[in-house]
């Protein structure tokens, strides 16, 4: 049997496997090991078990995961989130379907210094939906706002996905940030309208908030200082070369953790803060174990390259080549989490992404936009479910319905990104 037949064998093995509910990065691993030593040989593969593990724990770039999801988790414990959410909704006051609004705002911003989308609509549903649901907001707007503003998270830096996307393609990771900029802008301004549109259209889903004064207004930025001020000490430090992603991860946990402590957190917090980091980077890092196995195997058996000769061979454009791949992102991001699938498929696409000559860091940016839309798309969009578990009195079709207009908004902005590759490069020219 050759290396590519039984290279295509393994991937739908992997399916199968993940449709059995099999843990993600336990697939991986055990396709990826099987794999390898069908190919190779059963030494090999148990040699490359023993080796890879220690690859990828002291890969120097995979510490920022980590100091990433420390950030958010400080920010949430702390009480940042419940201020930022405080000084938006003081901002929005008045205006209708102005916490929704507030809602997306707070993910947005929040995401700014949390890097992962569940985090973000977690915690921004812990803080923001009593508040709505007391107002008397209808509860399919509510959850649905909140469920595609945690989307945010995935794309505006510092942002996870984009940065084990710049590590498994060995992109620059400050390229792959700054990229990201525009296009999360972008996503935050189109969620807000899209709020706009609905009570445009549909006015009795909520009612006009608390009206704030100018004054109310400017003292309530202070509520988004600590957020800013992280940020941009990040993504500046970066861009002007002061210090590498990696650094920049570890200044903003530490001034995260500063402002903490400042604002009385001490070790009942931070122990619980620390158990909640470790348990999520132990997952992170499992998976990134499992998709550097899968990726030996899949290198071996050169199943990319047959694929990418095939498509040669349908004298395909590379635009048509890069809808089918959005396509498969959009179908697979229905059924799985987000670093999963890109862990799992990077490997595959990005030697096709290669050979046709398409810019990695534009494919990388609409292949995470693509992602983040199966994040919010039915049947399994793993933010509705986050919004699901903390709402269980909202029905999984109460959310999905909320979230349609925004899944309507987030195709407008693929568009306009696949249409307009300097919405992503702009800052990289």
């Amino acid at each position: 049997m050759g290396s590519e037949m039984i290279g295509a064998i393994g991937l739908g093995l992997l399916l199968v496997l993940m449709v059995l509910r099999v843990p993600v990065a336990l697939t991986m691993l055990i396709i990826g090991v099987g794999g390898f030593a069908s190919i190779i040989s059963f030494d090999a593969a148990i040699a490359q078990l023993k080796t890879v593990p220690i690859e990828v724990l002291s890969n120097y770039s995979f510490s920022a995961v980590p100091m990433f999801i420390l950030m958010g988790v400080l920010a949430a414990h702390s009480g940042m989130a419940g201020k930022l959410f405080d000084a938006t909704r003081t901002i929005c006051g008045g205006w209708k379907g102005g916490l929704a609004i507030a809602a997306v705002g707070s993910c947005g911003v929040f995401s700014a210094i949390s890097g992962s989308s569940l985090a973000t609509a977690s915690t921004m549903t812990r803080v923001a939906l009593p508040e709505m649901e007391r107002y008397g907001y209808n509860r399919g707007l509510a959850t649905g706002a909140l469920a595609a503003g945690g989307t945010l998270g995935i794309m505006i830096p510092p942002s996870i996905a984009l940065l084990i996307y710049a590590i498994l393609t060995e992109q620059s990771v400050g390229d792959m940030f700054m990229a990201g900029l525009i296009p999360g802008l972008m996503g935050l301004v189109m969620y807000a309208l899209t709020v706009t549109v609905v009570m445009h259209l549909r006015p009795s889903l909520a009612v006009a908030g608390e009206p704030t004064s100018w004054r109310a207004k400017l003292g309530s930025v202070s509520g988004l200082i600590p957020f800013f001020a992280v940020f941009l000490v990040m993504i500046l430090g970066i861009y002007f070369g002061l210090f590498t992603p990696t650094e920049g991860a570890s200044v903003g946990a530490f001034a995260t953790l500063l402002y903490a402590l400042f604002k009385g957190m001490r070790g009942a917090g931070l122990w619980r803060s620390l158990q909640e980091t470790l348990a999520l980077s132990a997952v992170v890092f499992f998976m990134l174990v499992g998709a550097e196995t899968l990726g030996y195997f899949i290198s071996v058996s050169r199943i990319s390259f047959s694929i990418s000769d095939f498509l040669y061979g349908l004298d395909l454009a590379p635009i048509v080549v890069v809808l089918c791949i959005l396509l498969l992102y959009f179908v697979l991001g229905m059924f799985m989490d987000s670093i999963a699938m890109l862990v799992i498929t990077v490997p595959v696409v990005y030697p096709i992404i290669q050979a046709l000559g398409i810019d990695p860091v534009w494919f990388g940016i609409i292949t995470v936009l693509t992602v983040e839309l199966g994040l919010i798309t039915p049947p399994v969009g793993m933010n509705v479910f986050v919004i699901k578990a903390m709402a269980p009195h909202v029905g999984l079709g109460e959310i999905f319905k909320g979230v349609a207009p925004f899944i309507v908004s987030d195709f407008v902005r693929l568009a306009l990104l696949v249409a307009f590759p300097v919405l992503s490069t702009f800052f990289l020219l």
